[in-house]
């Protein structure tokens, strides 16, 4: 999909899938969603910036996600984006230019989609390439600032669930393990989500101190005060990431030792069982020996005998492990 944004008469027009030159040639962003090969080299013949490839977005090289080329600079940043009901990092990337902004993602986003949508409400003003590319960045920002708080909602919930006294006691043992795996499960989805938040945040940060040295002869100087209030707070939000990703690990092995109580508690049933039921198979063992002359054989109560020997045999050690609060 391709979306270009021009400005006429101070106001920004939204324009979908334009085919005239004069809507690509006069757009100040011009946002391709998933380009096709033609798409592509139509934007490069009329704008004279080349249009990244998927794969050359992908790189991780520091000399690949920030480059000038032909005074334009070349940004890559991962994003997150949902590709068949699964969250997933896809990068983005960036073509800045004095004249216009260019944009090309491979899956849809919605930090993208808003922030698109609020250019053409009435009274916004007009803003050149720049100012966008540093709008989206804030917007970006403010995304991910947002998720980083829905997580700590939710290890606030996962701890409750954890640490709340009578949570784990009276469930019955299916639903516990139920519930130790459905934590796991979340603690493992929050954490690949918190993941791909850092991994935007860092290449953010690098964005501000490379436009300052790389533009500085045509980057606005209005833009000074947002370029360093975002970079501080892309260094709180990270902060504050460290500390959820701290608190991610401490309920993550708070739900593994719940996990070997669990099973610290079968092996001991598994062990008294074992203990308890050697006392009565010995007394078993020798009365069911063959030997010609058997006392107890004769004896009118002889069988009543073994059967109160096998059972007391059996109780006394059980007996003893209440006694000591084994069991």
């Amino acid at each position: 999909m391709l979306q270009a944004f021009t400005c006429a008469d101070g106001k920004v027009r939204r324009i979908i899938e334009p085919h005239g030159q004069d809507d690509l040639r006069n757009a100040v962003w011009i946002d391709l969603q998933e380009p096709t090969p033609a798409e592509s080299e139509h934007v490069r013949r009329i704008t004279g910036l080349h249009v990244p490839t998927e794969r050359e977005v992908d790189e991780i090289e520091m000399s690949s996600r920030l480059a000038v080329r032909n005074n334009a600079i070349y940004l890559s940043i991962p994003v997150i984006a949902r590709r068949d009901e699964m969250t997933t990092g896809v990068a983005a990337g960036f073509v800045l230019s004095p004249e216009r902004l260019l944009t090309v993602r491979f899956a849809p986003n919605f930090v993208f989609d808003h922030y698109a949508s609020t250019l053409t409400q009435e009274g916004v003003p007009h803003e050149s390439a720049p100012h966008l590319l540093i709008g989206l960045l804030e917007a970006y920002v403010d995304r991910k600032a947002d998720l980083l708080e829905q997580i700590r909602h939710d290890f606030e919930r996962i701890s409750h669930t954890i640490f709340a006294p009578g949570t784990m006691r009276g469930t019955g043992r299916k639903t516990e393990d139920a519930l130790l795996r459905q934590t796991l499960g979340e603690l493992g989805r929050i954490g690949d989500m918190n993941s791909h938040i850092r991994e935007t945040l860092v290449a953010i940060s690098r964005v501000p101190p490379f436009l300052q040295s790389t533009a500085a002869d045509w980057l606005p100087k209005d833009l000074e005060p947002r370029l360093a209030t975002l970079r501080q707070d892309v260094t709180s939000i990270s902060d504050f990431g460290t500390h959820l990703t701290d608190k991610q690990q401490f309920l993550l092995d708070a739900t593994l030792g719940f996990i070997n109580i669990a099973q610290n508690d079968v092996m001991k049933v598994m062990a008294i069982a074992s203990v308890v039921g050697i006392p009565p198979v010995l007394v078993v063992g020798v009365y069911g020996m063959n030997f010609k002359f058997m006392p107890e054989l004769e004896w009118a109560w002889g069988y009543a005998y073994a059967w109160a020997v096998i059972i007391l045999s059996t109780l006394i050690p059980m007996a003893m492990f209440r006694w000591r609060k084994w069991i």
